[in-house]
């Protein structure tokens, strides 16, 4: 069973309608419970990392997704739910994050060009760094689509992916059973569809 963690950060319906479009059963739920039992996890989210945190700790779900990572269930993060395996988080402040993986999230504001536009809305192309599972079912180049003004830097231990927007910018992270994609695959056409088929394990 697939379960996509609902902590009251962003709209989960796509996700999960693009998991039944792959034939992948899933469902959204808060239910500590279910998740313990789960197979594999989604970590969505969108908005703000230091609220995103505080919901989490507030539900408990923190330490049942520590608990989950340890004993070996694949985790995958998409945009915040991405930047919340990491160690902190410098938006709007300095907050800690799950810590699952090495790295912090940082604000593309005065790291990027000031001539390209904030938040990074877009399709871009998928500079593939290391091989990896998620990306059997698609060639390098294919493109995907992001919404973020924030990066993760200094995940070298992790980084699986990069796209290009000023500078290269880290796009996907794995190590071991935790995974995690800054873009949507939900909303990435076929090569997101592909990915997700991938992480879900279903067959082609």
């Amino acid at each position: 069973m697939i379960a996509i963690i609902d902590y009251g950060v962003g709209n989960l319906f796509s996700l999960l309608s693009s998991l039944e479009f792959i034939g992948a059963k899933a469902v959204i739920t808060d239910d500590a419970d279910v998740i313990g039992s789960a197979d594999k996890l989604f970590l969505p989210g969108v908005g703000a990392f230091g609220d995103a945190m505080e919901k989490l700790k507030k539900s408990g779900l923190d330490k049942t997704l520590l608990a989950a990572a340890d004993r070996g269930t694949d985790i995958m993060g998409i945009c915040l739910g991405m930047q919340l395996l990491f160690e902190k988080s410098y938006e709007y402040g300095e907050h800690d994050g799950l810590g699952l993986l090495k790295g912090e999230v940082v604000p593309m504001e005065g790291n990027i060009p000031s001539a390209l536009k904030i938040p990074h809305i877009g399709w871009n192309a998928l500079n593939i760094k290391k091989p990896h599972r998620l990306f059997g079912g698609i060639k390098n180049g294919d493109c995907v689509y992001f919404v973020h003004s924030y990066y993760a830097e200094n995940c070298e231990s992790s980084l699986i992916a990069t796209c290009e927007y000023g500078r290269e910018l880290t796009a996907a992270v794995a190590v071991g059973n935790v995974m995690g994609c800054q873009f949507h695959p939900e909303k990435s056409g076929d090569a997101g569809l592909e990915i997700l088929k991938a992480f879900c394990e279903v067959e082609k």
